[in-house]
């Protein structure tokens, strides 16, 4: 058998699995959806934070929670060695622009 066979029939198996995968996904929406719901309550009864995006950094974690120091905790001129630290965006505070004070 050639490569190109191999290749396709390859690529051809993994379409079918993603197809069955979103299937599952779609008949299991109706199944869970009194679990989702219960879910949705605690949140709002318990009145949970944040949504934890990134599992690395401390200050990727709760953007919330962090200040614009916290990157540079261990120099002030360390270069950024998490990869989602290079996702997010500065937070807004620092993004500010100053009044000029000489007018």
């Amino acid at each position: 058998m050639r490569k190109s066979t191999v290749f396709l029939w390859y690529i051809f198996s993994n379409i079918l699995l993603l197809a069955a995968l979103g299937m599952h996904s779609f008949f299991q929406r109706e199944a869970a959806s009194p679990w989702l719901d219960e879910k949705r309550e605690m949140v709002k009864r318990l009145d949970l934070t944040d949504l934890c995006l990134f599992t690395e950094a401390n200050y990727t974690r709760h953007l919330t929670q962090a200040d614009g120091h916290v990157p540079f905790q261990d120099h002030p001129v360390s270069l950024e060695h998490f990869p989602s630290g290079s996702l997010l965006r500065p937070p807004s505070m620092l993004n500010r622009t100053h009044v000029r004070l000489d007018r």
